[in-house]
């Protein structure tokens, strides 16, 4: 066949109008590295960003993002792209075959935008999406009517016939940020789809949501849809209320999984991003940032370059000292053992007892100036040079620990729930010195919340909390502390880069700032740091990893299911949500017991009214629907119509 006659197919004119919107004006990595992967398939990308940048974000964009346009944080992101595809007259001259509306809220591509592409160029439609939402009735916005499947509208491609279409330029002259037409602006997601489609436009997915079982399943089959191949990762499942996706059972770990598994995406994008802008707790729990540890090492081959590693102790009982070499002799490379104890006496037997010993390198002690605020003021004032400098890379940080205020059997288990579950044995140790090589995010590794013997679940901010935010405010911490139960460093020992607590090295703390002996209390400073300090590594854009030792997790798993269900079987027969909404009504009314009783009718209503609040928190909306008949249930008498 002649050359001439061979026909050659044109690649697809795209534009991609992205809108962006952060508290702080950060364009983070994983931005920068969807619009550089979204460019291989773009002629032109408008980036619109809802606020503010900052000055490294702006510079960071140059070279990815044709035009970078401030807009006021008002409109959602539909004003976004309505001001886009105004800025192209709604392709009035038809530059382009597809219009690309996309937002920040994903992680992407996790598979190449190449297999999107080509397999939607395929398909026969006129406008596209990657994943949809399905249909509910009623919608749960209302409690009433229903709620369309629509497609997400933070990946949306239209193509050139609609966007040419009268139809297509109403809608959105229709759409405006005033307070009027707020509702028209928040309503986008839910309207598009069917308001198109109506009109005789034809819609279509890459992904066939309506084969998964939920009516979200970009959040909710989140893990399925990766082994689907769904190139966007939605960053809500990192930050979601727990309890919602633990009523779907929605499962990021498998996806984060899979992911590593079969992509090439680097995951630290997702973590430097979200660990600045989610609640710890909420993100250590979704993304369950728990590692039960075996006492063989994982890792197949010779160890890596662990660099730098340091054993800081504080030492009040040198009759300890034995103890703690044979743990840190686990740990598998040579280190630097740094000590700090309160006498010239102590740190002489400190010096003889540790010489010699194996895999050390050097020996450091340091007498305290004062006995004041303990492994803590030792820690961030003696030690202060040594780890503000950069000296080391990564440091277990351990103390003398024997807790005489209270019972020593309690003293002792707390002390094996910090040892044990740092430096268990040589092959545990290997596995926490390789995960700290293999995932460079994670910047404080600590053992989980102890809570045999202890009343810490839920409570564990104690008398704390004021102290923390005017802490958090003199370090300008850019995070939120979580309500109930801090992540933390309890029991004052971990493993932790010093760079991630670099704001707690540099801060000019003095003596006098720590309680005197022997008032080492809560609410003084020592015990608050210890609930910071996760916190502050969370600042420097570090994760915090719990880990655990394979027969304390067992313990540990079993004593936390048979309180929670000693719990659960007081209660009325619910869910999780339900069961916590019961308890909290209960609470609102000062928590009445036999001392004011509790009629059969007044436990009814509390069931109903708790039902109701769970309902609520789970289907915004709908208790209005259900109101008339909770109020019918209400004025019943308790055996009515129970029979």
């Amino acid at each position: 066949m002649p050359a001439s006659d061979v026909i050659q197919s044109q690649p697809t004119r795209r534009l991609c109008i992205f809108s962006f919107q952060d508290a702080h004006g950060i364009v983070d990595d994983y931005v920068t590295y969807f619009l550089r992967e979204m460019g291989r398939h773009v002629e032109r990308i408008l980036f619109y960003s809802n606020g503010p940048l900052d000055e490294k974000s702006t510079i960071a964009l140059q070279g990815i993002a044709h035009e970078v346009i401030i807009r006021p944080h008002e409109g959602l992101d539909v004003m976004a792209y309505k001001e886009g595809l105004e800025r192209i007259a709604f392709n009035d001259g038809h530059a382009y075959d597809e219009v690309l509306m996309v937002n920040h809220t994903c992680y992407g591509p996790i598979y190449p935008f190449a297999e999107l592409f080509d397999a939607m160029e395929k398909r026969d439609c006129d406008f596209w999406g990657v994943t949809a939402h399905m249909e509910m009735v009623p919608d749960p916005s209302s409690g009433s009517g229903r709620l369309p499947y629509y497609i997400h509208t933070n990946f949306m491609a239209v193509r050139s016939k609609m966007l040419s279409s009268p139809a297509f330029r109403e809608y959105w002259n229709a759409v405006s940020a005033e307070p009027a037409n707020e509702e028209a602006s928040a309503g986008h997601d839910s309207v598009f789809t069917e308001y198109f489609t109506k009109l005789g436009f034809k819609s279509d997915t890459y992904l066939d949501c309506r084969k998964y079982s939920t009516h979200y399943p970009a959040l909710l089959d989140i893990d399925e849809m990766l082994i689907d191949r769904n190139p966007l990762l939605e960053r809500r499942a990192f930050f979601h209320d727990p309890r919602f996706l633990e009523y779907y059972a929605a499962d990021l770990p498998r996806a984060l999984q899979v992911m590593a598994q079969t992509s090439a995406y680097d995951p630290a994008l997702i973590w430097r991003n979200i660990v600045r802008t989610a609640e710890l707790r909420k993100l250590n729990t979704n993304a369950a940032l728990t590692s039960i540890l075996p006492d063989v090492r994982i890792k197949s081959g010779s160890a890596p370059d662990y660099g730098r590693v340091a054993v800081c102790a504080h030492v009040y009982y040198t009759d300890m000292v034995e103890e703690l070499l044979s743990l840190t002799d686990n740990i598998p490379c040579s280190y630097d053992f740094i000590a700090t104890t309160d006498t010239q006496a102590k740190k002489e037997i400190i010096e003889t007892t540790v010489k010699g010993r194996k895999n050390v390198r050097n020996v450091i002690v340091r007498v305290v100036e004062q006995n004041r605020g303990r492994d803590m003021s030792s820690l961030f004032i003696t030690c202060r040079d040594l780890f503000l400098e950069d000296h080391y890379d990564l440091v277990c940080r351990l103390h003398t620990k024997k807790s005489p205020q209270v019972a020593a059997g309690v003293a002792n288990m707390f002390k094996r729930h910090m040892f044990e579950n740092l430096l268990n044995s040589s092959g545990y140790t290997t596995n926490v010195l390789d995960m700290f090589h293999d995932q460079p995010w994670i910047g404080v590794a600590v053992p989980p919340l102890v809570h045999i013997a202890f009343p810490t679940m839920g409570h564990v901010w104690f008398n704390n909390r004021d102290t923390a935010e005017h802490l958090k405010t003199a370090l300008d911490l850019k995070i939120d502390f979580d309500p109930d139960t801090p992540v933390g460093a309890f029991g004052t020992m971990f493993w932790f880069r010093p760079k991630a607590l670099h704001k707690l090295f540099a801060h000019p703390w003095q003596w006098s700032d720590f309680n005197a002996e022997p008032r080492h209390i809560d609410g003084g400073l020592a015990h608050v740091l210890e609930r910071m300090i996760c916190y502050v590594a969370q600042d420097a854009g570090y994760t915090t990893q719990q880990i655990l030792s394979t027969h304390l997790a067992g313990r540990n798993f079993a004593m936390l299911e048979y309180k929670l269900q000693k719990f659960s079987a007081a209660l009325p027969n619910a869910d999780f949500t339900g069961q916590l909404y019961f308890l909290d009504h209960w609470r609102r009314l000062g928590y009445p017991t036999s001392a004011t009783p509790i009629t059969m009718r007044n436990a009814f209503s509390n069931l109903l009214q708790s039902t109701r609040r769970s309902v609520a928190h789970r289907f915004p909306g709908m208790s209005k629907f259900l109101r008339p008949i909770y109020r019918a249930l209400s004025a019943r008498k308790p055996d009515q119509g129970m029979h």
